[in-house]
């Protein structure tokens, strides 16, 4: 090639052409460094006639490429991949291949780091924190502030240590192989339905063909156990697996599990990872070194040399729909990568979506049941507690009736677990004098008191400010009134009903890494835990044979808003927080505080009719022409001009389109008017499944100007209508 297009890593760019130097050998696929103006910038090769440049420019006029990077190029599978996701959620390509070079470092050559470790030799004059730090390091190794940390010493101490002796550099090489999982290493023994369903998956890794299948079983049914063996049969074929989970903090609970089976860890893939690990496992998967990658939903665009399985564990789950950036959601793009890489895709959950449920329905997508719990295990008994007949003491949020039920699970030595979705203290601070309440000034929402920390803050974008001890509006004192409960009000209420019980809140505040998450695990496992109270991050992944009693505080919180999917979420979220209880061999009972136990949602729960439900709900979503029947889009104009802003939307809307199966809603103020000092409009798009919305977009979109401090967004296929 003496010419190239390149897709240069910047969103407002298209492609570009660059002159490949002699000698240089550049392939579609290949990471190079192009010249734009001054500057170098990442790029990626690319086929000429799948990636269009706006403007030809002749031979003469073009810039020579300065390098091309120290790995493998991107596979014809993840570009076609690149190319789908850009399209259909009408995303710049270039923000789409960003994800795919996650690790800038993992494109330079071989690297080495210097760890250090102790010598053996002990100088006879120690200060008492050398001493400590010799004594906790024992014989590990590793950076200075890794060993620093262990020791719970400065970094100063650590370089005196060496300057002294007692430690000595060693040179490591920081892409060192993973070890490489062993599918004979702890092989269970399955009942004769997960046998069943895991022959039928380990054929379809075998066939080497795109195969979804959905994975549907009870909570505590086994459907880890059943897709191990499925990822076993990759290992045997020197195939990579990625394994796709909605949390970071289940990644730790996976880990374990899996080292139990395969006898190694998998190699993982989140945002908590330090960029030495994330170079060393990009370019492990990128060679095809490592078999088996978990992680969260970034994971989906690595460069993997020979993907043979992909699993999405807790499909149903909306948080692996990405709501900044590019806005895909990974279930779904999971699919298309096994389709364009030619391997089977699992859906493992309790609770499928309906979208997944048509797909089933429709035939593009086969279904395994596991319609019972493992070894024998019941699945809990469900009972509503109706808080009009039966409230909460004045002043108390749980009913007489669950407090009763807490006092006998203790009284067992068993551990109970309280659930509502709401982190923090209270979800609003007002002042009872004069009415204050206390809002975030970056957005339009109310500031959520954090009594652990002793701060106000927004769940929306962060900012942080301490409880003020007077109103700052009237400036009285102590009038400041918090109204409603979060999970820290709900545990101030068990410790003063329970001062004995050891009670632990479990949030994203809480546990917010796969080490705080182990932590969380060892506790429960060994009862140092009596009652757990924690948001939706407890409602999945966790195995704690002795919890027994669930109780809902709040089964309504999920149905506000007016959220097309609330009374399914509702239904997955409280399905999955029930399957916490019993899951051994003693029986689980799950409590359910609402104020509406007729409702069609709260009676599928008490009932276990889920199929009486998923058929209510797909017929009212098929009778509005709602997903997965129908098509939404959204439309977000922002700005921190709120006047540009609303002249822009009003310039979109007026432009809209007139097509028959499609009509747009709006403009009209976003739920959340303001969001991070930007203010924001909405459009909503509805139109029938078989309309190329986007193309209806794109060229709508094509034909309006807008400045560029606005901003306009749009997300195909929203979850989130805030």
């Amino acid at each position: 090639m003496s010419r190239a297009r390149i897709l240069i890593l910047n969103a407002a760019l298209g492609p570009l052409d660059y002159r490949v130097p002699p000698g240089m050998h550049v392939e579609p696929g290949s990471i190079v460094i192009a010249p734009l103006g001054p500057r170098q910038l990442l790029g990626v090769a690319w086929e000429p006639d799948r990636m269009p440049s706006d403007a030809e420019v002749g031979d003469n006029r073009l810039r020579n490429l300065l390098a091309v990077a120290d790995a493998p190029p991107l596979g014809a599978a993840l570009r076609r991949l690149v190319e789908w996701t850009a399209s259909y959620y009408l995303a710049p390509p270039a923000a789409v291949v960003r994800m795919a070079l996650a690790s800038t470092s993992a494109l330079e050559g071989a690297r080495t780091i210097t760890e250090y470790r102790a010598t053996g030799e002990v100088p006879t004059r120690l200060t008492p924190q050398r001493e400590q730090a010799l004594e906790r390091i024992g014989d590990r190794q590793g950076l200075i502030r890794e060993l620093a940390s262990v020791a719970e010493v400065s970094d100063a101490v650590i370089r005196g240590l060496v300057k002294i002796g007692a430690l000595e550099p060693v040179a490591v090489d920081i892409d060192s192989p993973y070890p490489v999982p062993d599918p004979a290493f702890g092989a269970p023994t399955l009942s004769p339905e997960q046998q069943a369903a895991a022959a039928t998956l380990i054929a379809g890794v075998a066939a080497r063909a795109f195969a979804p299948t959905l994975l549907d079983g009870v909570t505590g049914s086994g459907k880890t156990e059943v897709y191990f063996e499925a990822i076993a049969e990759a290992i045997r074929t020197r195939r990579q697996t990625l394994v796709l989970l909605p949390e970071i903090a289940l990644t730790e609970p996976f880990l374990r599990r899996f080292h139990d089976r395969f006898g190694c860890d998998p190699v993982p893939w989140h945002s908590g990872l330090r960029s030495s690990q994330r170079r060393r496992a990009w370019r492990a998967l990128a060679s095809g070194a490592a078999l088996v990658t978990v992680g969260a939903r970034s994971a989906l665009f690595l460069p993997y040399r020979n993907l043979g399985l992909i699993v999405v564990d807790e499909a149903h789950e909306t948080s692996f729909k990405q709501e900044e950036g590019v806005h895909y959601h990974a279930r779904d793009v999971a699919v298309m990568r096994g389709k364009f890489e030619g391997c089977p895709v699992i859906l493992a959950s309790a609770t499928p979506a309906i979208e997944t449920r048509q797909q089933v329905a429709l035939g593009n997508y086969a279904e395994l049941q596991l319609p019972a719990r493992f070894g024998g295990a019941q699945m809990p008994t469900i009972e509503a507690i109706d808080l009009i007949e039966h409230p909460p003491e004045r002043g108390r949020w749980l009913a007489p009736k669950l407090v009763a039920a807490i006092e006998t699970t203790l009284a067992k030595g068993e551990q109970s677990l309280l659930f509502l979705n709401r982190r923090g203290y209270a979800p609003l601070t007002l002042c009872r004098t004069c009415g204050h309440r206390f809002q975030c000034p970056n957005c339009t929402a109310w500031m959520v008191e954090h009594r652990l920390t002793r701060r106000l803050a927004c769940h929306h974008c962060g900012h942080i400010e301490p409880t003020p001890r007077v109103c700052p509006e009237c400036q009285g004192e102590d009038t400041l009134v918090a109204c409603g409960p979060g999970v820290e009000r709900i545990a101030d209420e068990v410790t003063a009903l329970f001062p004995n019980a050891k009670t632990a809140i479990v949030t994203s505040d809480t546990i917010w890494s796969p080490a705080k998450a182990a932590e969380f695990v060892a506790r429960m496992e060994a009862r140092d835990i009596d009652i757990v109270v924690g948001t939706q991050l407890v409602t999945k992944g966790y195995h704690f044979p002795n919890l027994t009693l669930v109780g809902v505080v709040d089964a309504d919180l999920g149905l506000e808003g007016g959220d097309l999917r609330a009374a399914e979420r509702t239904f997955q979220q409280i399905r999955q927080v029930s399957g916490r209880a019993g899951r051994g061999e003693k029986p689980g009972h799950v409590f359910i505080q609402t104020h509406s136990p007729k409702a069609q949602v709260m009676q599928a729960l008490i009932t276990g009719d889920a199929d009486a439900f998923y058929t209510a709900e797909t017929d009212a979503r098929r009778d509005a022409g709602a997903p997965p029947f129908g098509r939404y889009a959204a439309i977000v104009v922002s700005s921190e001009d709120q006047p540009a802003a609303h002249e822009i939307a009003i310039a979109i809307g007026r432009s809209a389109p007139r097509i028959d199966g499609m009509a747009v809603y709006g403009p009209a103020p976003a739920p959340l008017a303001m969001l991070r000092g930007r203010h924001r409009y909405r459009l909503l798009v509805h139109a029938r499944r078989a309309l190329d919305v986007q193309d209806v977009i794109r060229d709508w979109l094509r034909a309006v100007e807008w400045p560029s401090k606005v901003r306009v967004t749009v997300d195909v296929d929203p979850y989130n209508f805030l």
